[in-house]
């Protein structure tokens, strides 16, 4: 008898992944049925997809946009957490920055919107919102704090363009309010830069009004909370209410644009020339207000 060692059995052909054919794939696609390698797959309702197939979706699926047109993102509203970790960090340079240097670059007050005073600064009337003042905490805590929760509320329903654009033309309409609403620069007399993202965070108050209006909500509460914020604003000496009510101006006609534009293809186009008429008014009636000066 002969204990020889048996001839082995011809082996079934071992499935390997298209996109790495040297890693053996043993689960296959739900959609394609083609293999896929445990870094091809994707999660999917029952079982996996392989990657390729969940792309191809992504691209012949339409984009889910809110009621404004704004593309619809979940999870954390990232725009209003970059805005707050800005003034954070610019506010922390306030303090590293010897001989306030941030200060004197980026505050904005009335005498920086002439031509008389030297070199036109324009730039101020927004860069102005990411600054605050050093000697009173609650000054940026506030703003944060409110930027947070009106953020959380308007990002996602706007979507995160517009949101962008509604805050930063009202930073700028703050600016603009302080120009047309306070006295000229006077010879010999200190001068008082404007700091602080409240102009924008009542563009804010504004711009959530006028949404829920359109939307057949409640304003009650929010009226209470511009009232409250407003008659601080003249109660206190150093707030400048002219920022809050320039920037709640700019804010609710952002919003009207935004929200009252009809629905359809054309709407992101009608509603971004909306956006720049508002941008225009601004600049037209500060070169006015420069001119008169």
């Amino acid at each position: 008898m002969s204990y020889g060692i048996p001839a082995a059995e011809p082996s079934a052909e071992i499935p390997v992944c298209p996109r790495h054919p040297d890693r053996p794939a043993y689960v296959r696609c739900q959609r394609c049925g083609r293999p896929a390698c445990p870094d091809c797959q994707r999660a999917a309702a029952v079982g996996f997809q392989c990657v390729d197939c969940v792309n191809e979706t992504k691209r012949t699926t339409p984009d889910v946009r809110t009621v404004y047109g704004g593309a619809v993102t979940a999870g954390k509203p990232m725009v209003t957490l970059s805005l707050i970790g800005l003034c954070v960090l610019v506010f922390v340079l306030q303090w590293l920055v010897p001989n306030d240097g941030i200060y004197q670059n980026l505050a904005f007050a009335t005498v920086y919107a002439s031509p008389d005073y030297g070199v036109f600064e324009p730039w101020r009337m927004v860069t102005s919102a990411f600054l605050h003042s050093q000697g009173f905490i609650l000054h940026i805590v506030l703003n944060m704090y409110m930027l947070w929760v009106f953020g959380q509320a308007l990002e996602p329903l706007l979507g995160r363009i517009r949101f962008l654009a509604v805050y930063l033309l009202s930073a700028f309409g703050g600016s603009v309010g302080y120009l047309l609403l306070t006295p000229g620069y006077v010879p010999g007399q200190p001068l008082s830069g404007v700091v602080g993202a409240s102009g924008a965070i009542f563009g804010l108050f504004g711009a959530m009004l006028v949404v829920q209006r359109r939307r057949g909500g409640d304003t009650r509460q929010l009226w209470v909370l511009i009232l409250i914020n407003g008659v601080i604003g003249f109660v206190v000496p150093s707030i400048a209410w002219q920022a809050h009510l320039g920037g709640a101006v700019t804010g609710a006609l952002c919003a009207a644009v935004v929200a009252y534009t009809p629905r359809g293809p054309r709407q992101g186009l009608l509603q971004a020339g909306g956006l720049v008429l508002v941008l225009a008014l601004l600049i037209a009636v500060s070169a006015l207000r420069v001119a008169s000066a």
